[in-house]
């Protein structure tokens, strides 16, 4: 193995960096900015990708999918959603190249200008919506519950892997409705839905809450996200659910013919989340020696290590080995059996460390005899050695243990790191010296928030939803404030 990754606490950045590369999970591409996402990263994802999949079909939606290609007039229909990506946007102006004359190599061919100019798509509202006006003529046609996984081009300056990068792979949701009730019960319905998933699968505590808006999606009359904090005591946004009212319908003259039968506009919603959860896993639980993964979304779960020397040895040990493999196969548990003779197994052991399986289970000549193993598990490190007979349910009951542990420590965290403040002296001293969520009030104006962000580079992550009116004064302004909002430096 080589030398060991950075230390968190002397340079995060770093050793986020390094973790992303020697856990084999990606790499940077030819072009900067965009990620080559390899096997043991994508196997990640696609275990993200299948649970999220399964909870969108579970509430009714269906997949479908629409061109990476969007005409630029349509970008331009809707007011907002033009100003809030027009910075962002990759555009194809010509669709053949030709050999340079000097033969220095290819250039584009003048002649091959496109009619009118493509969007690569940064989101797909505009798209999906002049689909709609087409799909859509009465009340019986909705509610469309649509979803696509995708790619998604956004021509940022500043990238860093998973959490920022030119193109990245993602979801989003697109449903059209009857009434705003709907609409708005969809919304907050899917922001259930990711705030479930970073829970359960993720182990990672968020906070729900509604965007204000200056930082509202372009084209939206609401965001709801879900908040996160990682362990250098930034804020990542982990999924955003938007209730765009009328503004697309209204964009794409998509009406529908009503029960009385009078002419309305459409209600819409779109949702999203992305490999920015690869990110966020990355950050939240991983330590010095490399990943901790929560089982749910492990692509091995179990890694079983032999400690041999010659094939006999091998052969006696792989005999119990297939015993307690198939039995965790039976329960739905992955299962890794390294019988490389190419490497040592202390090589094993920090290799699968540093790749977060959450459990290694060590069988040796001397457990045979023994009838025992000994299983570490990564999250706490700790080793005990078990009987191998019923080792496959202890297994089982570790990995539901391990799970919520880590849930449990993230939680621990986040509370740590959550502080209460009442001047804007005592905010800026907290960021500085501290981090994580502070919780002030703020007068609710845009001018206030503009100033903070300017002045400080926190941000208002989010209003919580279904937080305790408190009365008291902005911390900035002195003016009258109801309840506290939650703030933080992000990602």
């Amino acid at each position: 193995m080589s030398k060991g990754l950075p230390k968190r606490n002397e340079d995060y950045s770093l050793w986020y960096n390094e973790l992303v590369k020697r856990a084999d999970l990606a790499e940077n591409s030819p072009v900067r900015g965009c990620m080559i996402i390899k096997p043991y990263g994508f196997s990640i994802w696609e275990k993200m990708q299948a649970a999220l999949d399964k909870m969108f079909k579970d509430t009714g939606h269906t997949n479908a999918y629409f061109p990476i290609f969007i005409p630029k007039s349509y970008l331009s229909k809707e007011a907002s959603h033009v100003e809030g990506f027009a910075k962002e946007c990759a555009v194809v102006t010509h669709y053949r190249l030709k050999n340079a004359p000097d033969g220095s190599g290819v250039i584009v061919d003048p002649e091959a200008k496109l009619e009118e100019e493509l969007i690569i798509r940064p989101t797909s509202e505009t798209v999906i919506w002049s689909a709609y006006k087409n799909w859509v003529q009465s009340y019986r046609d909705l509610p469309i519950l649509l979803n696509q996984w995708a790619n998604v081009v956004r021509w940022e300056m500043r990238t860093r892997i998973f959490l920022r990068t030119a193109e990245f792979l993602w979801q989003e949701g697109h449903t059209a409705h009857a009434t705003a009730k709907e609409a708005q019960e969809e919304t907050l319905q899917m922001l259930e839905v990711y705030a479930t998933f970073a829970e359960q699968h993720l182990a990672l505590p968020v906070i729900r809450g509604v965007k204000t808006p200056n930082e509202r999606f372009a084209g939206a009359e609401d965001t709801y996200c879900i908040e996160a904090l990682m362990q250098d005591g930034k804020a990542l946004q982990a999924g955003t659910s938007h209730f765009l009212g009328q503004n697309f319908a209204k964009a794409f003259d998509v009406k529908f013919a009503n029960k009385e039968g009078k002419l309305d506009y459409v209600w819409g919603t779109s949702w999203g989340v992305s490999t920015r959860l690869m990110g966020a896993l990355i950050m939240a639980h991983s330590d010095d020696e490399g990943l901790v993964l929560p089982p749910k979304l492990a692509p091995i779960q179990v890694v079983i290590v032999p400690i041999f020397k010659g094939e006999e040895q091998l052969a006696k040990i792989s005999e119990k080995v297939q015993v307690v493999r198939n039995e965790l196969l039976a329960k739905g548990i992955s299962v890794k059996f390294d019988t490389r003779d190419t490497h040592s197994p202390g090589y094993k052991f920090a290799d699968y460390e540093l790749k977060g399986v959450p459990v290694r289970i060590a069988i040796g000549p001397r457990d045979l005899e023994n009838g025992t193993a000994e299983v570490a598990r990564r999250d706490t490190k700790e080793k005990k050695v078990y009987a191998l007979e019923g080792l496959a349910n202890h297994i089982e009951t570790l990995l539901e243990d391990i799970q919520q542990n880590i849930y449990n420590k993230a939680l621990a965290f986040r509370q740590a790191n959550t502080t209460k403040v009442d001047s804007y002296a005592e905010f800026k001293e907290v960021l500085d010296s501290k981090g994580g969520f502070v919780l002030a009030h703020w007068d609710g104006t845009s001018e206030t928030e503009e100033i903070i962000k300017d002045e400080t580079k926190a941000t208002i992550r989010c209003i919580p939803i279904n937080a305790q009116p408190e009365e008291g004064k902005c911390m900035y302004s002195g003016k009258p404030s109801s309840r506290r909002v939650v703030f933080a430096r992000a990602y």
